[in-house]
């Protein structure tokens, strides 16, 4: 049995976390600064470990939790993503975004829902914004022929699941975004689109009236101690029964899965708030989120001032980076494609400021598999979420309470059902090619 596992990096991020910012500051809880003693810990503050705490709870309304977080609430991963908790297949490898299989793929769609009923159950119980978990839908987006047919064929893949869809022409996606970029759209109403910054702040404050959270706790290594685990930070420690480990690609800083962890980075830029003469020119609803029919194409989302302000949302670009810390040079390149992409799709628009650019850690693996499952006796894991961590991330937080409180489901099932994740090939050979992959990857993408 494995005594310790000790932190090789911690977490670090490259421009400010725009979803939290957008609404102003809050007090964050306290750094852990002392010993303190907890049936579980969990280490880390994003989907997975607010999801394991509230399941935690659910099971056993008693237990003493203790949640350890890096750095603040919604301002790391879970904060930079697009908000995006998609009840449909939403495979990333593929050209349509089609998974496994029809029976697979029905499959997941059960699970994912289950995901957005608990969030949705969250918002409730906790008093969060109902702005901040809008289930309105979202469209993919085709802007050439290619797209389209990529369109064509999820939408007859849905067809076949008996998944409600519908076409929308060239005119309906200019009444929808105020682009004419687009030629069509398909359009699925199961997506809940999250404020991610505005969810997980509210989903901390609901939980923090009945478990302990440190932020700024950055945990440094996990030590056997007889019969429990000593979870340290620079400042203090938890003495604990069973640790949950809910840091996505950290998980490889801890030595679990190494040699076996794509760390991508996927980039995104966020307009200053749109002022009236701007809202005039850009028509069309004020609520909206576009995803490429190409899955390596460019995400869009339209907010409004329930959700932090009138602002247009830009996501592309992707860069494998196996020592997890973007550069400068990073934000810089990509928030030059973006300005592109923006430009290109409201040119009524054009030269707009972008207020924020910032990088967002996604933990992939070559087979696409999580990794959920006790890694050492009392330690489980909820990690690798692979570009899907609202509701991946929802269902592995949620499965690693159950499998740490002897529970089963069929979410538990599903996990269980996984291989192990494969092993990369060597370096420098898998960052260069994934890398030269991407590249190519988006320049097929083209205008989508």
């Amino acid at each position: 049995m494995r005594q310790q596992f000790q932190a090789k990096r911690l977490p670090q991020h490259k421009g400010v976390a725009a979803w939290s910012d957008i609404l102003g500051g809050r007090v964050s809880n306290p750094t852990l600064s002392q010993d303190e003693i907890a049936d579980v810990t969990i280490i880390g503050g994003g989907f997975a470990g607010l999801s394991a705490a509230r399941r935690l709870l659910q099971l056993d309304p008693c237990l003493r939790v203790v949640l350890l977080e890096a750095g603040v609430l919604a301002e790391g991963a879970a904060g930079r993503n697009s908000g995006f908790m998609i009840d449909l297949p939403h495979d990333l490898a593929s050209d349509d975004y089609a998974g496994q299989g029809v029976a697979q793929d029905l499959r997941m769609i059960g699970l994912n829902r289950q995901a957005i009923r608990f969030a949705q159950e969250a918002v409730q119980d906790y008093k969060i914004d109902p702005n901040y978990a809008d289930p309105v839908g979202k469209v993919n987006g085709a802007a050439t022929a290619a797209g389209d047919a990529h369109n064509e064929s999820y939408f007859n893949h849905l067809e076949v699941m008996g998944e409600a869809s519908e076409k929308l022409d060239q005119q309906a996606m200019y009444e929808l975004t105020g682009s004419r970029h687009y030629l069509s759209g398909l359009y699925t109403p199961g997506t809940l689109m999250l404020q991610p910054g505005g969810y997980i702040r509210g989903l901390g404050d609901g939980l923090s009236e009945r478990i302990a959270i440190h932020e700024n706790s950055p945990v440094v290594s996990i030590e056997k101690t007889l019969s429990d685990w000593t979870v340290r930070t620079k400042s203090g420690s938890v003495s604990t029964g069973k640790v949950i480990l809910a840091n996505n690609g950290h998980l490889e800083s801890f030595g679990v899965a190494k040699g076996k962890l794509l760390q991508l980075f996927l980039y995104a830029s966020m307009t200053k708030e749109l002022d009236k003469e701007a809202l005039e020119k850009l028509g069309g609803n004020s609520r909206w989120g576009i995803t490429p029919s190409d899955p390596m194409g460019t995400t869009m989302r339209r907010i409004d001032s329930a959700q932090g302000g009138n602002r247009i949302i830009t996501r592309t670009c992707a860069t494998v980076l196996p020592g997890m810390v973007p550069n400068d040079g990073h934000l810089k390149r990509t928030s030059k494609v973006h300005r592109k992409k923006f430009d290109e799709r409201f040119p009524q628009l054009s030269g707009m400021e972008m207020a924020y650019t910032w990088a967002g850690h996604l933990c992939l693996s070559l087979n696409g598999v999580s990794v959920m499952r006790q890694v050492e006796e009392g330690v489980f894991a909820a990690c690798v979420q692979n570009g899907l961590g609202t509701a991946r991330g929802t269902l592995s937080g949620i499965a690693a309470a159950e499998l740490a409180m002897g529970e089963t489901s069929d979410i538990t099932a599903f996990f269980a059902d996984e291989v192990a994740p494969k092993k990369l090939p060597p370096e420098p050979f898998a960052t260069m090619g994934a890398n030269t992959y991407l590249r190519w990857k988006e320049w097929r993408a083209g205008a989508e």
